[in-house]
């Protein structure tokens, strides 16, 4: 199974807690048919930064919805912090992901309704849990935003409002923050920033990460990361180089050698 260790320097970092994410033998099929995850297994310790990458319908994705609960794998466990989501009916994953877990989607999805301000902390309106302003104001600042506060999404940038989307992902301090494609959406250089900024949340905070990305250049600036390809992991690198990664994926896109054909 493959194991992402904690940086030495993570702030969560704690031998006796158990794994922020573990996945044992997990497995998707959809009509009984397509098998999107097959028998994968995966430990992401706490203070954390996973990448996972692959070719289109490798199971990127799929894992992703797995381990984050928004989708029951049809065998298997998935425990987050110790907890086994994989059994949980939708009302308890619900809450768990809610008061657990925080996301980053390439979308942004923050509401054009409400301000910077308010769509951050709108994960603690929600679970009606009272602000740490301290947390916040320091949330705010380490992701730059404090000029663009009282402004809606419509009035500030891409990179921006993903900035604002990774400050309510940690909102309310989840054990683990999932980011699906958070850079797909922006261009390069914005792109570099917001990779700078999960890492250094990383870094700095202890913040577990686990980023579904194509780009080996994201990937790259993961402590490890899982390249997957026909629904299971392929290989596991870690601190790979952009370069190893974008070798690694033309492997997996190459056509594989099949049966010696019959000859007359």
């Amino acid at each position: 199974m493959p194991t992402m260790q904690a940086p030495r320097t993570a702030l969560r970092e704690d031998p006796t807690r158990p794994a922020a994410l573990l996945m044992r033998h997990v497995t998707k099929t959809y009509d009984g048919a397509v098998t999107a995850l097959d028998r994968v297994s995966l430990q992401v310790q706490y203070g954390s930064f996973l990448a996972v990458m692959g070719p289109s319908g490798s199971g990127k994705s799929t894992l992703l919805h797995c381990a984050a609960g928004l989708d029951s794998p049809t065998s298997g466990e998935v425990l987050v912090g110790g907890t086994e989501i994989s059994r949980l009916n939708e009302t308890k994953r619900t809450l768990l992901r809610r008061d657990r877990i925080g996301f980053v989607f390439q979308s942004y999805n923050l509401l054009p309704s409400l301000t910077v301000e308010e769509n951050i902390a709108l994960p603690l309106r929600l679970s009606g849990a009272a602000a740490d302003r301290g947390w916040l104001d320091e949330l705010v600042a380490r992701v730059g935003l404090g000029p663009f506060l009282r402004r809606k999404p419509g009035e500030i940038s891409g990179g921006q409002r993903q900035r604002a989307a990774i400050a309510r992902a940690l909102a309310a301090r989840p054990e683990v923050v999932f980011a699906d494609e958070p850079t797909g959406a922006l261009d390069l250089e914005t792109a570099a920033e917001v990779l700078d900024l999960l890492r250094g949340l990383v870094d700095e905070f202890g913040q577990t990460t686990i980023m579904v990305t194509h780009d080996p250049h994201a990937a790259a600036r993961a402590h490890a990361t899982a390249v997957m390809a026909d629904g299971r992991i392929d290989q596991y690198c870690v601190q790979p180089t952009a370069e190893e990664l974008a070798r690694r994926l033309t492997l997996l896109r190459a056509p594989r050698p099949g049966p010696p054909l019959d000859r007359p």
